[in-house]
């Protein structure tokens, strides 16, 4: 099976999110967007691990969320990997208690290390892909454009639990499927 763990969106926060996307594409026709149902953050993505680590995994996520308690994140920016000047992916990023975002992803991965589970060790960089397209070169009256993108609109995400994903492929795409859902703390 194929795992990740994520923070979902919610639905009353897509409608902005789409803003972001439709402006984006304005600027970049060529700009393929992610679907409603697939904007997430993810914390963890872990790849094909046996099914029958699903358990293991869940327990681990618990223990990796004791003590956590909920906070506010606030969509601020766009930007893209490699990088703004290259792109193949958008994202948005996000302010606000970045810092206990950072804490519960270090706990994830401390958690997912003890199950021998290989995890990504390139610098977190909280994110939400938007879409994507080939990549080349833009130029920079369009990085400019970009970077005037309007992000007034958002209301902070009130983050009071992750999830535990599969991805499970469906033709060209992945349907993303709730394996298990952790609360934080209130």
């Amino acid at each position: 099976m194929r795992f990740f763990i994520a923070l979902n969106i919610p639905g009353t926060d897509i409608p902005a999110l789409q803003s972001v996307q439709r402006e984006l594409q304005q600027i970049l026709p060529a700009v393929g967007l992610s679907p409603n149902q697939k904007l997430h953050l993810t914390l963890a993505f872990l790849g094909e691990q046996p099914d029958e680590l699903q358990a293991d995994l869940t327990e681990a996520l618990r223990k990796a969320c004791l003590g956590i308690s909920s906070f506010s994140i606030t969509p601020a920016y766009i930007d893209a990997f490699p990088n703004i000047h290259h792109p193949h992916t958008f994202w948005v990023g996000v302010k606000g208690d970045v810092d206990q975002l950072i804490i519960l992803r270090e706990r994830i991965k401390d958690e997912i290390t003890k199950l021998n589970i290989p995890i990504d060790t390139r610098r977190f960089i909280p994110h939400i892909k938007i879409g994507g397209m080939p990549a080349r070169a833009i130029s920079p009256e369009d990085e400019q454009r970009l970077q005037h993108i309007s992000f007034e609109s958002f209301d902070p995400i009130h983050v009071d639990r992750i999830r535990l994903y599969n991805s499970v492929p469906d033709g060209s795409f992945h349907r993303h499927n709730t394996l298990a859902e952790i609360q934080l703390q209130s």
